[in-house]
């Protein structure tokens, strides 16, 4: 209970001292964050780390954040329901991960053939997006807020080489949320599991091929020294929004600075993680080829083709779906990946091709 409300409700003097802890008579508030990353790992690691500081900044101090890797606190696939109960006050982890509670909620993160990290940003922000992820979090006591992208994804870490959509029939492989289903589709084992986990697998000959993020946080975790096949692209996950899960109630108790602090340090970090997974992708994928003999592959064409039918199928039975708010969000989806991508055929789209044509890259 803050403070004020304790004195309006009129407990005061030795009373009110000795039943408010410091931070309270402070009006400071000691929330706990759990991930569903290992401490720092390269990537959502990091980013974790950076909004639970920022957080503690922008509210002068008055959230002080403790982050919580996984299994510190709760296990990693569990930090969604820790906070919707109220054990912890926040969360870091990824929408790709909460398919089972909804799966409407897995085009917040990521779509197969779908937005890119800059789209994904625009359609919560300027395309009607937020309302409705708003609307579906709140069925779980949850206020959601993007906070980072990974950019692109890749393909995938595969044991042996791949040479046409017959080859993935009866594949175990590691993946998460649409992409799951579009795999499925092709006849694959598609398996979620954390990163580490994913290694164990690959090592043990468990999976026999598996997608994670791409270069700058599969190469911190080793995935080269048992899989050397690396395939692209990633048109699975075209980009992968992280996202910061707060309980509701938490939420509403705050006032409306410490709100802003709290939205303003998920939305702006979303372009420095982007942009720092983009640049250290790069640096950390010439030194998977040239120091660890890391082979990267293009999908055959038939895959990237059986991919896309695939992908079709996957929104058009979220069209359908029972569930009238997963409609919404996939018609509003569906209308600004279509707007939007019309405009960067001539927009970015162009400027990258012609730069590839003229400079290879």
């Amino acid at each position: 209970m803050q403070r004020r409300k304790f004195l309006q409700a009129g407990a005061v003097g030795a009373a009110a001292t000795a039943l408010a802890s410091p931070a309270i008579a402070q009006d400071k508030r000691q929330w706990k964050m759990v991930t569903a990353w290992p401490k720092n790992l390269p990537g959502p690691g990091v980013a974790a780390q950076n909004l639970a500081d920022r957080i503690t900044a922008l509210s002068g101090g008055r959230i002080e954040v403790k982050l919580y890797a996984a299994g510190e606190l709760v296990p990693g696939p569990g930090v969604f329901d820790a906070v919707s109960e109220g054990t912890a006050e926040l969360y870091h982890a990824v929408p790709a991960y909460w398919g089972s509670k909804s799966k409407g909620i897995l085009l917040f993160g990521s779509q197969p053939f779908g937005l890119r990290a800059d789209e994904q940003f625009g359609w919560l922000a300027y395309g009607g997006g937020q309302a409705l992820y708003d609307e579906m979090y709140g069925r779980f006591g949850i206020k959601p807020f993007l906070c980072g992208n990974s950019g692109p994804q890749w393909g995938g870490w595969f044991r042996n080489e791949l040479n046409s959509a017959e080859d993935l029939k009866g594949m175990k492989f590691r993946t998460t949320g649409l992409a799951s289903e579009m795999m499925t589709k092709l006849g694959v084992a598609a398996q979620a599991m954390s990163g580490p986990a994913m290694f164990q697998a690959l090592q043990t000959g468990a999976l026999d091929a598996g997608e994670f993020i791409g270069p700058w946080t599969d190469s911190a975790l080793g995935f080269y020294q048992v899989a050397k096949n690396y395939y692209w692209p990633g048109v699975g996950e075209p980009s992968s929004a992280e996202e910061c899960g707060v309980n509701s109630a938490a939420y509403a108790e705050l006032p409306d600075d410490l709100k802003q602090a709290v939205s303003f340090a998920c939305e702006s970090l979303y372009n420095p993680v982007w942009t720092e997974y983009t640049t250290k992708h790069a640096i950390a994928l010439k030194s998977l080829v040239e120091e660890q003999g890391v082979m990267v592959r293009m999908f055959p064409e038939d895959v990237i083709t059986a991919m896309g039918k695939a992908a079709k199928e996957v929104i058009d039975e979220l069209r359908q779906n029972d569930d009238e708010l997963v409609k919404r969000i996939t018609e509003s989806f569906v209308s600004y990946r279509d707007s939007v991508g019309g405009y960067m055929t001539y927009a970015d789209n162009g400027q990258m091709n012609a730069r590839a044509d003229l400079f290879g890259y």
